[in-house]
């Protein structure tokens, strides 16, 4: 029986509306002995034993950063790394390299957009603390709903999966041309391990239809995004997207495929990113009770009284021996 792991996309939410400071991160902060910040990682870590980490998304990762995280996380835990944009997302990238190059235009942007041999080794250089220490999940490739299924972007799949094929490396496709091939596409995937990550969030004309069914033995990843489709394009922020919380009755699914899944593969994991004011963390808690997983750590009031839903749980919860005595 397989390994069922369920955490949130992303630990450090500062600012914002939909902060979670004063939320699931306490207003009376401790600090960590000898330093003058609360560690919000460990915080996390009490909770939940992976995370999904969104800022090697907008920069390639330091390996003296990820060496922090794997020191301060306990054994066992583990770090699934999304994929720096330049890999997955070429228009956000040169838009981001326009903004830090005012100067640079066509061509040389162009240029800039290629991914070379040097950007796989700096990525690969900067995740091997956790690989070393035996904290890392998964890595992900999230393309965006523009990525279409052609020759060229199975060419370059292809040759992505290729540079990362000695880790466990998930793909999400939001496009419906890849479900529209979808011998084609799981053929591609399942040459080099990959898993076709499964996603739920709105659903529009072009979204992509999947079977939340597993596509290889070594692990299932799934990601729920929310519902929240009267602003998933229009919103003041971005964060609005992710304005969604989900009802016990709407994770039973997940909760029941992970069930399913876990009978098939080694390893899976199930990431919230609906992270609007703590969501992901209550919906994630709601996903560990319905898999009968122990819930672990405290959590502050301020969040149980926000959300009944995780009342309930923390509520029932067996009395620690220690409380007992």
């Amino acid at each position: 029986m397989g390994d069922v792991r369920v955490g949130t996309s992303g630990w450090n939410y500062p600012s914002g509306k939909g902060s979670w400071n004063g939320l699931f991160y306490p207003k009376s902060r401790s600090k960590r002995a000898g330093t003058d910040q609360f560690d919000e990682l460990r915080f996390y870590a009490e909770h939940f034993d992976t995370v999904e980490v969104n800022t090697t998304f907008y920069g390639q990762p330091r390996a003296e950063v990820t060496r922090g995280w794997a020191a301060r996380t306990p054994g066992g835990f583990d770090f699934s790394l999304k994929l720096y944009q330049k890999f997955t997302h070429p228009k956000m990238f040169r838009e981001a390299a326009l903004k830090s190059a005012p100067g640079a235009e066509g061509a040389l942007l162009d240029l800039l957009a290629q991914v070379t041999p040097s950007d796989i080794d700096d990525f690969r250089g900067g995740i091997e603390p956790l690989a070393s220490s035996g904290k890392l999940g998964a890595l992900l490739a999230q393309f965006p709903p523009s990525f279409k299924d052609s020759p060229q972007a199975r060419d370059y799949l292809a040759q992505l999966l290729c540079a990362f094929s000695d880790y466990p490396l998930a793909v999400e496709l939001r496009h419906s041309s890849w479900s529209d091939a979808i011998g084609e596409t799981l053929s591609l995937l399942n040459a080099f391990g990959a898993a076709w990550v499964q996603i739920d969030e709105p659903k529009f004309r072009f979204s992509i239809r999947q079977n939340y069914l597993p596509n290889v033995t070594s692990f299932y990843y799934m990601r729920l995004h929310g519902r929240n489709a009267a602003q998933w394009w229009t919103h003041d922020s971005s964060e609005d997207r992710y304005n969604y919380l989900y009802t016990a009755g709407e994770l039973q699914e997940f909760s029941e495929t992970a069930k399913a899944a876990k009978a098939l593969v080694k390893k899976s994991y199930l990431y919230t990113n609906n992270h609007f004011s703590s969501k992901s963390v209550v919906n994630a808690v709601m996903l560990k009770a319905q898999l009968g997983q122990p819930i672990e750590g405290e959590y502050p009031d301020a969040l149980v009284e926000k959300y009944p839903e995780l009342a309930s749980i923390i509520s029932s919860r067996p009395v620690p021996a220690a409380k007992l005595l």
